[in-house]
């Protein structure tokens, strides 16, 4: 019989010895399976062998000379018999056995031929780094245990018939190994393992399942099955069921297809299932409910449809109540209906996960009977009923989780009356409409203590909540669009809370923040859209992220402001009254992401902060009163993506230090005096996705390298000097064509369409936009059919010659198109009509000829000043406007002819009347005749008199 410690120990001695021993190979064999341990010539002559395949820099075997091995140093024999049964060669200034040695060369172990009697092999076997080839073939038919989780051997993931000689196993693990070599016959292995119980081969690339009836025939007792994180593209197969054993389930993150089948409900044993991140499709099998002994559940991240009612009900039946502990549903968006009565029959379940489903309407009462709920966890469904009352009976609950539900009604002390074990309660929604009040009395002392508070669009105020005096281990507070018009009292400033966030955004909170606020590291401080005032606040140096847009800040940042917060990462302090320069000490933040200076009173050059800022993803500093050049070194800035300095006095030209941004997606320079060329290497920002350059002094052509910025939607270059021609290849801009997917952020951005400013931000990757308006630009319209999602076309106030091309038509999606104070002829093209989405059409100042179209949304155009000052142009009910004015003026034309034929037809009438009315009583009544002409002769006698008089006045003042 060999000496099972001697072979253990010869495998101990390889991992204690590695520090100054290399092994290069070491075999261990024995004919018919027996090591003859003994210090006899065959003992000695082994150890000799197994010296001579190491190296010995130290020479601590140099006492392995003689015959007597027993008296080598490291050897030691037993006192009855002369024989070896132990070697202690551990280095006194080695690491431990469990250390990770990665000084270890052995590459080749060879220990086949051995009998180990069914001893587990040693874990320290993993620390061997650099070995390739492990051989344990031979008697290991008792072997009981083998676990090679993520043990990268060429002779493990090359052949697996080695299994066939471990008769007697039970626990196989081969995780984490590349058996993809051995993926056709994997299950033919496997089904030699006649007395497996379990088996775990997750994350090895086995790419199908056996397509057989019963592949593991030979295996009837197997209780626990691992094949997750493969890459099986099948349905769950049928033989499945045939171990009727099993009590552990995991098949999750594969492409399974399909409908879960129902023949688990056959499986009785079973108590743990996960099929987690799969593709399977429709209804939950009422079977499920049958697994009584069901502990735990995980079906999420799938495409499961319908209701659970059915299998709510089934678990409800189960004699002495259902053993589901844990149950995960999520991200099955399809899943949906109410949630039923039943729910509340589950009383040993700790952790619901519910959430990103479709469920509606309000949470059953019966949920207060859950008394084991620990974890409830119900955010982005549909639910749009209230929040009942039952959910405060939860004496176990630690988490709640509401979030971006519809939910109306009032929530008062009663929903969280028995809540004595709750730390974390989060109900939040990312739409600003408030559904959900609560409405607490100001003297309530909450029964819990809670680390984590969200509530995220939630009427909470007026007033600051009185309740959160009590809540003194707090270490995230959201209180977020909550109708808080208060001042933050001071009672909570003086919680000394380790706040790892302080949001308290989008209320009305006034006052002053107190100086010297003290958070722990990596804290996150949001106090924006506020009225808070005063001074820039004074925080801790551990804040990562500090947020105080919009509000009533003033004054200027403070000098040091770098220094005293050092490991800032995001900064935004826009729209407040702040003024002064930009800090130098900004420079001193090296892990800064975002600068957001914007819309402010900020005067002077841009300062030098631009080195050692590998990070820095956002520079916005628009509309303020920045003056000088844009400095080179923001060149520099390799992971910029959005560069805004929009609504300043910066002069000079473009860096092209600029260049190396490569990432750039959103180029804002506008509202300046920046003048020179447009730069050709602007083409070169291939992620750009909008350049906008409008407001400035640039002259030169326009790059035709621009046409090659393939993601670009938003092009403005408009009120320059811009000259030449429009290229010819803009309509290559297939940006403006390209189907957006999802939703991105791009920032915020004030676009110019539909013949006034409107700013974008949530919508703004919507926008498709080319505004080249207001410069010298000569030449023809381009052929832009290829643009089909473009929504603004304004090339007015240029030199552009020609007809309008006639597949303009083609751009179905335009919503804007200003072509006026241009000298384009010919007719409006008939196409246009199929314009369907045009709402605002500007071609006036042409010399456009020919009827103006009349159908679709040319019948909606009533506004004749969009065609003013076009010679030739007509409508279909006139002719010629030979006027050479617009149809207003044709119209007030026609108007003064009228009016002039009513005047001279009256003229003759009035001068009848007027004639009679005066001379008619004279020649009727002689006394009235003779006192009108003695009336004549009394004035003809003043006038003569004052005449005569005069006269001689005259006269008498020449002489």
């Amino acid at each position: 019989m060999a000496n099972i410690n001697a072979s253990i120990h010869f495998l101990l001695l390889i991992f204690l010895s590695s520090t100054f021993l290399y092994l290069e190979t070491v075999k261990l064999g024995s004919c018919n399976g027996v090591l003859n341990v003994s210090c006899t010539e065959i003992e000695r002559k082994a150890l000799v062998d197994f010296k001579q395949g190491l190296t010995d820099p130290s020479g601590r075997l140099s006492s392995w000379v003689g015959l007597d091995c027993c008296r080598w140093s490291g050897v030691v024999c037993s006192q009855r018999v002369p024989r070896v049964i132990k070697l202690k060669l551990r280095n006194q200034y080695a690491r431990s056995p469990d250390a990770n040695d990665e000084d270890t060369d052995l590459r080749y172990l060879d220990l086949s031929m051995n009998n180990f009697e069914g001893l587990q092999i040693p874990k320290f076997i993993g620390s061997f780094k650099r070995l390739r080839y492990l051989n344990l073939s031979g008697n290991l038919s008792s072997l009981l245990y083998l676990d090679l989780y993520s043990y990268s051997l060429e002779s493990v993931e090359d052949d697996l018939h080695w299994l066939s000689g471990l008769s007697s196993l039970r626990h196989l693990n081969l995780g984490n190994i590349d058996l993809s070599k051995a993926a056709a016959y994997w299950h033919r292995a496997v089904n030699s393992l006649s007395s497996l119980l379990e088996l775990r081969l997750p994350r090895c690339g086995l790419s199908s399942l056996p397509d057989l009836p019963l592949p593991f025939f030979n295996v009837t007792s197997l209780l626990v099955l691992d094949l997750s994180n493969n890459d099986f593209n099948s349905s769950i197969p049928h033989w499945l069921f045939n171990f009727s054993s099993l009590a552990y389930l995991d098949l999750n993150s594969n492409n399974l297809q399909g409908s879960v089948p129902e023949g688990f409900g056959y499986l009785i044993s079973l108590k743990y299932i996960d099929f987690s991140s799969n593709l399977f499709i429709g209804h939950l099998p009422r079977d499920l409910g049958k697994l009584c002994n069901l502990r735990t559940l995980k079906l999420s991240f799938n495409s499961i449809s319908g209701e659970i009612t059915e299998f709510m009900d089934g678990l409800s039946e189960c004699v002495n109540s259902s053993s589901l502990e844990s149950l995960d549903l999520g991200f099955n968006y399809k899943l949906g209906g109410f949630l039923p009565n039943s729910l509340g029959h589950l009383k040993n379940l700790k952790s619901l996960h519910l959430w990103s489903n479709s469920f509606v309407g309000s949470i059953p009462n019966s949920i207060g009977n859950l008394s084991s709920l620990q974890g409830f966890y119900i955010s982005e469904n549909q639910m749009n009923g209230i929040i009942p009352e039952s959910v405060g009976q939860l004496s176990a609950l630690v988490a709640l989780d509401l979030s971006e539900n519809p939910w109306v009604g009032v929530v008062t002390e009663s929903h969280f009356s028995n809540l004595t074990s709750l730390t974390e309660l989060a109900i939040k929604k990312s739409s600003p409409n408030i559904t959900l009040v609560f409405n607490v009395n100001s003297k309530w002392i909450p029964p819990f203590k809670l680390n984590y508070l969200e509530l995220r669009t939630c009427q909470l105020g007026p007033k600051f909540p009185a309740w959160l005096r009590t809540q003194n281990q707090l270490k995230t507070i959201v209180l977020n669009n909550a109708r808080i018009s208060d001042t933050i009292p001071d009672w909570f400033w003086k919680l000394d809370l380790q706040l790892e966030l302080l949001d308290v955004a989008n209320n009305q909170l006034s006052g002053r923040v107190p100086n010297s606020l003290k958070f722990p590291e990596n804290a996150v401080v949001d106090l924006s859209s506020n009225r808070f005032h005063g001074p820039f606040p004074h925080f801790s140096s551990n804040l990562s992220s500090l947020y105080l847009r919009d509000n009533l800040f003033s004054g200027p940042i403070p000098r040091d402001v770098g220094k005293t917060m050092p490991w800032l990462t995001n900064f935004d302090v826009s729209w407040n009254s702040l003024n002064g320069t930009i800090p130098l000490s900004i420079g001193k933040i090296t892990g800064l992401a975002s600068l957001v200076l914007s819309n402010n009173h900020l005067s002077g050059e841009i300062p030098l902060i631009w080195n050692d800022k590998p990070d820095l993803y956002i520079v916005d500093m628009e509309n303020n009163s920045l003056s000088g050049e844009i400095p080179s070194s923001m060149g520099t800035l390799n992971s910029l993506m959005f560069l805004i300095l929009s609504g300043n006095k910066l002069s000079g030209e473009i860096p092209s230090s600029l260049q190396n941004c490569k990432d750039m997606d959103s180029f804002d320079l506008g509202d300046n005096r920046l003048s020179g060329n447009l730069p050709s290497w602007i083409g070169e920002m291939q992620s750009l996705l909008i350049l906008r350059l409008r407001s400035n002094l640039f002259d030169g052509n326009i790059p035709s390298q621009v046409c090659s910025l393939s993601h670009l939607h938003i092009l403005d270059l408009a009120h320059n000097n811009l000259s030449g021609s429009v290229p010819s290849c803009l309509g290559n801009l297939s940006g403006m064509a390209t189907e957006i997917s999802s939703e991105r952020y791009e920032g915020q951005l004030s676009v110019v369409m539909k013949g006034r400013e409107l700013i974008y931000q949530n919508t703004l990757y919507l926008v498709n936009s080319i505004d080249l308006s207001d410069n010298n630009i000569s030449g023809k319209l381009p052929e832009l059919r290829n643009l089909s999602r473009l929504g603004t076309l304004n090339l007015s106030i240029n030199h552009l010659t020609g007809n309008i091309p006639e597949d303009v038509g083609s751009l179905s999606q335009l919503e804007t198109l200003d072509l006026s104070r241009n000298q384009l002829s010919g007719l409006i093209p008939p196409s246009m009509v199929s314009m369907t989405s045009l709402n605002h059409l500007n071609l006036s100042y042409n010399r456009l000829s020919g009827k103006i179209p009349t159908s679709n949304q040319f019948q909606t155009f009533n506004d004749p000043s969009i065609y003013r000052n076009n010679l030739a142009l007509c409508d279909d009910e006139a002719t010629t406007d030979s006027s050479g004015v617009d149809n207003e003026d044709h119209d007030d034309e026609h108007e003064d002819a009228f009016e002039m034929k009513w005047f001279y037809m009256s003229m003759g009438p009035g001068f009848v009347v007027g004639f009679w009315g005066v001379f008619g009583p004279l020649i009727i009544n002689r006394s009235w005749r003779r006192a009108y002409f003695r009336f004549l002769d009394e004035m003809k006698d003043r006038v003569m008199v004052v005449i005569t008089e005069s006269v001689a006045w005259l006269q008498k003042k020449c002489k």
